[in-house]
C-alpha cells in the first residue's frame, strides 16, 4: 500500500514539459521530482527491449524519429508492457513521420519492457523513472 501511495504522490508532483505528447501529469515544481534513467535504445525497424524495473511506476519517455525515406511514410509506435504477464499496458508514442517529444506513462510499480513497431525511419528513445526525495 505504501508503494501505491508513493507512486500516486509522485504522479501529483510531476510536471509536463514543453512538447509533452500525451496526457501529461499535472503541473508542479520541477525540483520536487528527480528523473533516473532506466534505459536508452535506438535502431531501425521493430524491437523489444530488455526488462527494466520501476519502483514508482511513473515513467517519462523522450523519443525522436529521423531519416524518413519518403515523407509521410515512416511510422513509430512505442508500447510499454508488463514483463510479468507480457500484456501491453500503455501506448506511449504513435507517430507518423519524423519528430520528437516526451510522453508519460503512469502504472503500478513493476518490471516492464518496451515494444517498438516501426518502419521507414530511425528512432531513439530514453525511459526515465520519476522519484521524489
Amino acid at each position: 500500500l505504501s508503494r501505491w501511495i508513493s507512486a500516486a504522490a509522485l504522479l501529483l508532483l510531476v510536471a509536463c514539459e514543453p512538447g509533452c505528447t500525451q496526457g501529461g501529469p499535472p503541473p508542479a515544481r520541477a525540483s520536487e521530482v528527480n528523473w533516473k534513467q532506466l534505459g536508452s535504445w535506438s535502431g531501425h525497424g521493430n524491437t523489444q527491449t530488455e526488462s527494466f524495473t520501476s519502483d514508482t511506476g511513473a515513467l517519462r519517455v523522450h523519443w525522436r524519429t529521423t531519416n524518413e525515406g519518403a515523407p509521410g511514410t515512416g511510422r513509430f509506435s512505442l508500447t510499454v508492457h508488463s514483463a510479468i504477464s507480457g500484456r501491453p499496458l500503455q501506448q506511449a508514442v504513435d507517430r507518423v513521420g519524423e519528430g520528437q517529444g516526451t510522453a508519460y506513462v503512469s502504472e503500478d510499480p513493476r518490471v516492464f519492457f518496451a515494444v517498438v513497431d516501426s518502419a521507414g525511419l530511425d528512432w531513439a528513445f530514453t525511459i526515465e523513472e520519476g522519484v521524489t526525495h
